[in-house]
């Protein structure tokens, strides 16, 4: 199993980035898959989640500003985010399984390296 994330990078707030994750060694279509991210020194935080029917789930505090969403074909899962906030400043990784109010899982997960996401004027 591989989860390799990219896409991120310095924006200004307000600004807006998509992050892709690839994702192989598993059947991905099948796969629910989850986008989390961690502030240094703060633990893991589980951000969104999609089904493999691609019904969406998002925590509070990114909804309406995120999107989530995966493309079968390609293996891959992607976070469209605007309006960032210097707040979502973090790394985010993605990874295989649905962690919403479920931290223990969330940091037992198989994850990617993740991608840097910097929000600062």
């Amino acid at each position: 199993v591989q989860l390799v994330e990219s896409g991120g990078g310095l924006v200004q707030p307000g600004g807006s980035l998509r992050l892709s994750c690839a994702a192989s060694g598993f059947t991905f279509s099948s796969s629910v898959m989850s986008w989390a991210r961690q502030v240094p020194g703060k633990g893991l935080e589980w951000v969104s989640g999609i089904l493999s029917d691609g019904t969406t789930y998002y925590v509070d505090f990114v909804k309406g500003r995120f999107t989530i969403s995966r493309d079968n074909a390609k293996n891959t899962v992607y976070l469209q985010m605007n309006s960032l906030k210097p707040e979502d400043t973090a790394v985010y990784y993605c990874a295989r399984g649905f962690y919403k109010n479920n931290n223990d899982a969330l940091n037992r997960a198989l994850r990617g390296q993740g991608t840097q996401v910097t929000v600062s004027s």
